[in-house]
């Protein structure tokens, strides 16, 4: 009989297990049409949609909707930081804030009525000072009760050290909780090369940044992945392919998620999206494999929503059964 995977519990469900969602660099996200991106004229746009955004606070954001409470902790400031934070309270997250200095950024996302393409604007966001920074790991390190699973999520804004990640993996591995990294480049470089890290979520692009050359084809990318789980680097790999499926690999074994057939709205948040339902599937004490099908489920169901909205609880569900996973 397989083992299910070392840090994931049972087929038998137990109590649900705590997270805390990590965001060093938070946006207000902006999303709009256009009827066609053109340079010089001025586009005319609907009127805009904005939400909370940044990778952890959207992972929060779809586990709050998936009925699993979470902590999510991010840096705020400015003006833009106060939008942030009334809006991520209006949607019933429990929030923890470490003021700074630099105002948080907007993001926004174009979409183009006339072909069908997104146009996605992302800025660096504000530069964090050291006391800033240490902030935000320091009130991870003062909880009372460290979370079971500790979601760290987006990119570092200027200031921020790239280990800071890989710090994040060693406490957890300390404390007895689980570091799941949905991050690129130097943060993941570091993060990887230092070890401890429970899950990673990586696309093709990224793992290729993270082992120095492009990954041509799936294939490509599941032997890197089969590499890092081998050299202990990460406890499980998600790779997501994005119309060509994703992969999960782990000790216990290794498994393809073929992709949803689905009508593509809008491609924002679907990595976002992936990581919330994996890790409600390990909040719920799930097998390893049966979180990797809710992430695939609320991955796709992200891609028929527009613009920021992430996905939805009831496609979530109805889409949930197509899942078919084949062991590799």
């Amino acid at each position: 009989m397989r083992r299910q995977a070392s840090s994931s519990s049972s087929s038998s469900k137990g109590p649900s297990l705590s997270v805390l969602t990590l965001t060093m660099n938070p946006s207000v996200d902006l999303s709009t049409d256009t009827p066609k991106v053109e340079p010089v004229h001025k586009l005319r746009c609907s009127e805009g949609v904005h939400d909370a955004g940044g990778g952890g606070i959207n992972v929060a954001r779809v586990l709050h909707r998936l009925g699993a409470p979470c902590i999510t902790l991010c840096p705020s400031g400015g003006p833009t930081g106060h939008w942030l934070e009334t809006r991520m309270r209006e949607e019933g997250l429990v929030c923890q804030f470490v003021p700074i200095a630099g105002e948080t950024r907007v993001s926004f996302t174009v979409h183009e009525a006339s072909t069908g393409q997104e146009y996605r604007f992302v800025m660096p966001g504000p530069t964090l000072s050291e006391t800033e920074w240490r902030a935000c790991v320091q009130t991870i390190e003062k909880l009372p009760a460290m979370p079971d699973i500790i979601v760290a999520s987006g990119s570092l804004p200027p200031g921020v050290p790239v280990d800071i990640y890989a710090h994040l993996a060693e406490l957890a591995r300390a404390k007895g909780s689980r570091l799941v990294l949905d991050s690129s480049g130097p943060g993941l470089q570091a993060a990887l090369t230092s070890g401890g890290v429970f899950m990673v979520k990586p696309n093709l692009r990224e793992l290729g940044d993270f082992c120095g050359r492009k990954l041509q084809t799936p294939e490509e990318g599941l032997a890197v992945a089969k590499e890092l789980v081998a050299q202990s680097k990460a406890e499980v790999v998600a790779l997501t392919l994005g119309e060509q499926g994703a992969y999960l690999v782990c000790h216990e074994g290794a498994w393809f998620a073929p992709p949803l057939s689905v009508p593509i709205a809008s491609a924002v948040g679907a990595g976002d999206s992936f990581v919330a339902g994996m890790v409600w599937g390990l909040r719920s004490q799930q097998p390893i494999e049966e979180a990797f099908a809710w992430g695939v489920a609320a991955g796709s169901a992200a891609l028929i929503t527009t613009g920021t909205g992430l996905c939805k609880t009831d496609d979530v569900q109805r889409l949930k059964p197509a899942v078919a996973l084949q062991s590799l």
